[in-house]
C-alpha cells in the first residue's frame, strides 16, 4: 500500500513543486499518493491536479472539522502556512500552524515536513525582533519538534520568482532600470527557484525520512549579492539594470500598507547576520548536496522564464 502525502498549500508554489516532484519521480511516484488540499477544489489549478491524478479535498485550517477530513489517513504531511501582514500576523499564522501539526498527529500521521525559517530574534539576541514573518515559522518549527512524531523542515531562502514580480526591475527614466532596497549592494541572499526546486530539497526528506529526521534544508542554489542580481537580470534581458539603496522611508513607502517594518527589518538582518545566521554557507552548501536534482541558478531560471523587459 502506497502511503498518504499530504500536501497543503498544494496549488501554491511550494505546495505545487512538491506534488510535481513526486507525481514526475518513478520511486517516490510509487512510495506515495498525494492529497491535496485547497481551500478552492473548483479553481482551475486545483482541477490541474486532477488531471495529475491527485486527489483534491477541500480543507480551511481554522476550521477543527475540516482539518479533521483533510488529514484523515494521513502518513506524511507538507505544511506550508501563509504569512499576511496585518496586526494578527504572529498569532493567527502560529495557531494555524500548531493546528495543523496537532490534527495529524490526531490523526495518526507518521511524519510532518514544515516550511520553516530562520528565529531572528534569537539569532541576533534581540537587535532584531521586528521580523515577526520568520519568527513566526521558527515558533511553529520549535513546536513541532516537542510532538510526539517525525519531522523534517525546509527553511527556502529568497525566491527567484520575486525578482521578477513584485520585486523586479523598474524602468529608472533614463533608459536603464532599477531593483532597489534598503541595505548594502553587496548584502547576500539566498536564492531559491521555489516552484520547482523545492520539490527537490523535500523529495529527499521523503525518500528517505529517517536519514533526515530533525534536519532543516536550507534550501538556496547559492548566495547572491543585490549587484550579481542586477547583472544577472541586465544578461538575461539586453537591458541595464542597477542596484540602488534607497532611504529606509522612501523604500517603505513602495511597500504595501502594514509590511514596512517588517520587510525592513527583514533585509537589514540579513545584511548584518546572514539569512540563515552565520553558519549560513555551510548550511545551503550541505542542503544543495543533499536535494535530490540538480538546483537551478539565477541565470537558468531566468532564461528558462524567457524574462524580457520592454
Amino acid at each position: 500500500m502506497s502511503k498518504l502525502l499530504v500536501v497543503f498549500g498544494a496549488t501554491g508554489q511550494q505546495g505545487g513543486s512538491v506534488i510535481n516532484s513526486v507525481v514526475n519521480d518513478p520511486e517516490l511516484s510509487k512510495i506515495y499518493r498525494i492529497r491535496a488540499i485547497t481551500r478552492d477544489p473548483s479553481a482551475a489549478n486545483a482541477q490541474a491536479l486532477l488531471q495529475k491524478g491527485v486527489e483534491v479535498v477541500k480543507g480551511d485550517v481554522d476550521d477543527h472539522e475540516s482539518l479533521k477530513q483533510a488529514l484523515q489517513g494521513a502518513h506524511t504531511v507538507f505544511i506550508v502556512t501563509v504569512t499576511v501582514y496585518d496586526a494578527l500576523l504572529k498569532p493567527r499564522e502560529l495557531a494555524q500552524g500548531k493546528a495543523i501539526a496537532n490534527t495529524a498527529v490526531a490523526a495518526g500521521a507518521q511524519y510532518l515536513i514544515f516550511s520553516t525559517l530562520p528565529n531572528v530574534t534569537d539569532i541576533t539576541k534581540g537587535v532584531y525582533s521586528n521580523v515577526p514573518s520568520f519568527d513566526v515559522k521558527a515558533e511553529i518549527e520549535e513546536y513541532i519538534r516537542t510532538l510526539p512524531i517525525k519531522s523534517a523542515f525546509f527553511a527556502p531562502g529568497t525566491f527567484m520568482q520575486n525578482y521578477i514580480t513584485m520585486m523586479g526591475p523598474q524602468p529608472a527614466g533614463d533608459g536603464t532600470y532599477s531593483i532597489a532596497a534598503v541595505v548594502s549592494p553587496t548584502a547576500k541572499f539566498p536564492l531559491v527557484e521555489i516552484s520547482e526546486d523545492a520539490g527537490k530539497y523535500i523529495g529527499a526528506i521523503l525518500a528517505e525520512p529517517d536519514k533526515y529526521e530533525g534536519k532543516v534544508f536550507s534550501a538556496a542554489t547559492r548566495f547572491y549579492t543585490y549587484d550579481e542580481i542586477a547583472q544577472a537580470l541586465s544578461k538575461a534581458t539586453g537591458k541595464t539594470v542597477k542596484y540602488h539603496q534607497l532611504p529606509v522611508e522612501v523604500f517603505k513607502s513602495f511597500l504595501p500598507t502594514g509590511s514596512g517594518d517588517t520587510v525592513v527589518g527583514m533585509l537589514q538582518y540579513i545584511q548584518d547576520f546572514g539569512y540563515y545566521g552565520p553558519q549560513g554557507a555551510e548550511l545551503v552548501e550541505w542542503s544543495v548536496q543533499n536535494a535530490r536534482g540538480k538546483l537551478s541558478t539565477f541565470d537558468e531560471f531566468l532564461a528558462r522564464q524567457k524574462y524580457t523587459l520592454q
